[in-house]
């Protein structure tokens, strides 16, 4: 009978505990007043030399030589963990800046305001009486009402709580700096806090009714197995989404590809490309994967290139009868040297009634002669005319002994004889009226054809 009464007992105190919430040691909303001892030397001192430097020589700043400075200060937990500290504080000083900031140091001590944002990560929640914290934000400072600076506050800190949300914090701070007219100093901060609301009542949680008895359960019939039932599948015996009313997902162009995940899905495709043809960038119908040259038209026999053009004289080689000499459309891609040669023809003289090359014809018949070098599978022919003054047939030997005059010039130059070939025609193959001055001159007349090969 004891036992039975015992556990009863212990049922009863396990269900009251069970029935309130559990306490929470998230800090309420809570503002604080600050006292606190501003040292702008220390910290320059340990940057300037080492820590270890400025404790041997007992350099560390005196308490007597700190600034003192008053702030208020607002916490609230975020977590039972980390609390949100905000600052505002002020102290006059004289402010140390950096020799690179530009700005020289004061002499005698000005207002320095300084505003800050920090999280407290705490090692203990707010249940214990010492509470070790580490501390982390961002701040800014305003001093002698013009200079502005950036720092990053940082800290170690003690918090002993006083009781119903009362706490003494004390910090050990060093600031940063991170703009060019802050300057790394420390803070030593002691502080009493209160909170700004009442603590909340412990909420008591009624026991939940028991649940109601379980409605009967009427199971429908679903054939494709998709999870839609039948009365509600519109296509019942096959599987699909409820998106589409328990039918597959579409696939208009029939690719085999989802329209979902079909980016034509109006146009047959391949998955590589998502559904899409593969592309023909250069629009020669011949797709990117089988043309060699895919953003430049061309030809299926040259694999998506255009028809070559190996002399790249605009003629291509399937029209070009000189595929590897560079040419003209005009003379179907061979070289265009006939109308040259021709021109320099017309420079050429003789001396009076007789066949000897005059000197001002060398030049046009050395240019001839370094054509018939560069283009030595060419063959020329050359053509001595008269007019028809005096005996026809004289006029014919003197027009045959002018072209042998000129075929002997070329060859001393070092051309080949037998690409040139030597004809007088005398006055036969007249070009100009013979009845007048001008036309007997232009019959009188040396013609070179040139015959180009490849």
């Amino acid at each position: 009978m004891k036992k039975i009464i015992f556990s009863l007992i212990v049922l009863g105190l396990s269900a009251g505990a069970f029935a309130q919430t559990m306490p929470s040691y998230k800090k309420r909303p809570t503002l604080s007043v600050n006292f606190f001892l501003k040292d702008m030397k220390t910290a320059d001192l340990i940057d300037h030399t080492s820590l270890s430097t400025v404790l041997n020589n007992k350099q560390w700043t005196k308490m007597k030589d700190m600034n003192p400075g008053l702030a208020i200060q607002y916490f609230e937990g975020l977590s039972e963990h980390v609390d949100f500290m905000g600052s505002i504080g002020g102290s006059f000083v004289k402010y140390p800046f950096s020799y690179f900031s530009g700005v020289a140091s004061p002499t005698e001590t000005k207002f320095l305001m300084e505003a800050s944002a920090n999280l407290n990560i705490k090692l203990l929640t707010d249940k214990y009486f010492m509470v070790p914290y580490f501390s982390l934000g961002i701040g800014a400072s305003m001093y002698a009402g013009t200079y502005f600076a950036a720092y990053v506050p940082t800290g170690m800190g003690l918090q002993f709580d006083l009781g119903e949300g009362t706490y003494v914090h004390t910090l050990f701070g060093y600031n940063a700096k991170i703009s060019a007219l802050s300057t790394n100093h420390l803070t030593y901060s002691i502080g009493i806090s209160s909170p700004l609301k009442d603590k909340k009542a412990p909420v008591l949680v009624a026991a939940p009714p028991p649940p109601p008895p379980p409605a009967p359960v009427v199971v429908e019939k679903d054939t494709d197995g998709d999870g839609i039932v039948d009365s509600k599948d519109k296509c019942p015996t096959v599987a699909g989404t409820a998106k589409y009313d328990g039918c597959p997902v579409p696939d208009r162009d029939g690719d085999g590809i989802n329209d979902e995940n079909d980016k034509c899905p109006d146009v047959k495709g391949v998955a590589k490309y998502n559904g899409c043809p593969v592309p023909d960038r250069d629009k020669d119908g011949i797709n990117d994967e089988e043309d060699k040259c895919p953003d430049v038209a061309g030809v299926a026999r040259y694999q998506g290139c255009p028809i070559p053009d190996k002399d790249n004289d605009g003629v291509n080689d399937e029209e070009d009868k000189c595929p590897n000499e560079p040419g003209t459309k005009a003379n179907n891609g061979c070289p265009e040297i006939q109308a040259k040669i021709s021109e320099l023809a017309k420079s050429v003289y003789f001396t009076t009634g007789g066949a000897i090359v005059t000197f001002r014809a060398y030049k046009p018949l050395n240019d001839v002669t370094d054509i018939l070098k560069k283009y030595p599978t060419t063959s020329l022919s050359v053509e001595g005319h008269t007019d028809n003054t005096g005996n026809t047939a004289l006029n014919k030997k003197l027009s045959q002994k002018r072209a042998d005059s000129i075929k002997e010039y070329f060859v001393k130059q070092g051309i080949d004889a037998g690409r040139i070939t030597a004809t007088g025609y005398g006055s036969e193959q007249p070009i100009g009226d013979n009845k007048t001055v001008e036309g007997r001159a232009k019959n009188r007349r040396v013609e070179m054809k040139a015959t180009y090969k490849q």
